[in-house]
């Protein structure tokens, strides 16, 4: 992987003078494996919303770079995760998302384990010479609930506090996330590398060119981008009237390194990027509403989510032409914009500085 480690290339770059990662980050077929070990296994990834989980026994399966992993909440003050990989034949524990299990079974040879992770039974093992049940447990990763959102870290991470400080006081009390309902996910299978998808979402520089339904909805000449340690937002006054979101203001969060929150009044969407290889991504959004059942509020909704789906249509159209761009070998580094794309070169800083630190 030398010529991924090419100091220059590497090198922190300042904003006014930074260019865009190199094509071959985005087109190597090594870099999914770089990718899970150095960005993916180094940092807090969102997996879900605390109301996915809110009996004893409800579960939600995920994967994260091509780990498998599985969310549980094991009693009523304890959310779990572990590897969703049975300790026998490594089958999967469980398949799907779920309500109010009382053990988790692996459907491959019935191994069954306790909500806390730990074998309760193994069929026809009884009388297997110096086999123990109650010392063989899943691997468990660390789990960390902010603002009812459900994250987990599969290795080294930095602090949780330090990877959200300042967010809370952003939102302030009037627009806790915790508040929000689970509605429904939608799911994208976009022919570009994770990063590409990212790099899209964090600047608006595109929306005139690519949006014309968010362009009218979004003051761009008032459009604001800011960078944090861990994470940037932008954000903009909402010029959509009553029928959409109504008066406040479009927020727009990105967490390090493949998750957004998308927070518009009365609605908080989420996104993950799952890299599936490297020209493959699955995007993933889930939607959740304050509570509301009035007509007008459910209409609201189906509005929001029509338009949702025309904004992604426009972005895998354009994400997947830009993966063609890059993979086409005519594509050197460009220079980034630092008025509209200083969220880009923070994100790039941030690979460039895992990728130094992984080699």
């Amino acid at each position: 992987m030398a010529d991924l480690f090419t100091p220059d290339v590497l090198a922190a770059q300042p904003l006014d003078h930074a260019l865009a990662l190199s094509a071959r980050y985005y087109t190597d077929p090594r870099m999914p494996q770089l990718d899970a070990t150095a960005v993916f296994a180094q940092s807090w990834q969102l997996v879900c919303h605390q109301s996915q989980l809110s009996g004893v026994g409800d579960h939600v399966v995920t994967q994260i770079a091509g780990l498998p992993l599985l969310i549980v909440r094991s009693d009523e003050s304890t959310i779990r995760a572990f590897h969703n990989v049975c300790r026998h034949r490594a089958g999967p524990i469980a398949n799907c998302d779920g309500r109010g299990a009382t053990a988790l079974r692996c459907r491959y040879h019935g191994w069954t384990y306790g909500l806390d992770g730990v074998l309760r039974g193994a069929p026809e093992m009884g009388r297997t010479p110096d086999f123990d049940p109650a010392t063989i447990r899943l691997p468990e990763v660390r789990v960390q609930v902010w603002q009812g959102l459900v994250f987990v870290a599969t290795g080294e991470a930095p602090p949780f506090d330090e990877f959200v400080a300042g967010i809370d006081a952003r939102l302030g009390p009037d627009r806790s996330l915790a508040g929000f309902e689970f509605h429904h996910r939608a799911s994208w299978e976009v022919a570009c590398n994770w990063k590409v998808y990212v790099d899209n979402y964090l600047e608006g520089y595109h929306v005139p060119h690519i949006h014309p339904g968010l362009n009218s909805v979004l003051d761009y000449r008032s459009y604001i981008t800011e960078t944090a340690e861990w994470y940037s937002f932008q954000f903009s006054p909402l010029e959509s009237g009553d029928d959409l979101y109504g008066s406040g203001e479009a927020l727009y969060y990105f967490l390090y390194p493949n998750a957004m929150l998308n927070i518009l009044p009365g609605r908080l969407q989420t996104n993950r990027v799952l890299p599936l290889g490297v020209d493959r991504c699955l995007v993933e959004f889930d939607f959740y509403y304050a509570p509301a059942t009035t007509p007008e509020a459910l209409a609201r909704r189906a509005r929001d989510i029509a338009f949702s789906d025309e904004v992604q249509d426009e972005d895998v159209t354009i994400c997947q032409d830009v993966q063609r761009g890059l993979a086409s070998g005519s594509y050197e580094a460009g220079r980034l914009n630092p008025l509209r794309e200083n969220a880009v070169h923070h994100f790039h800083e941030l690979l460039r500085r895992a990728y130094r630190e992984h080699a």
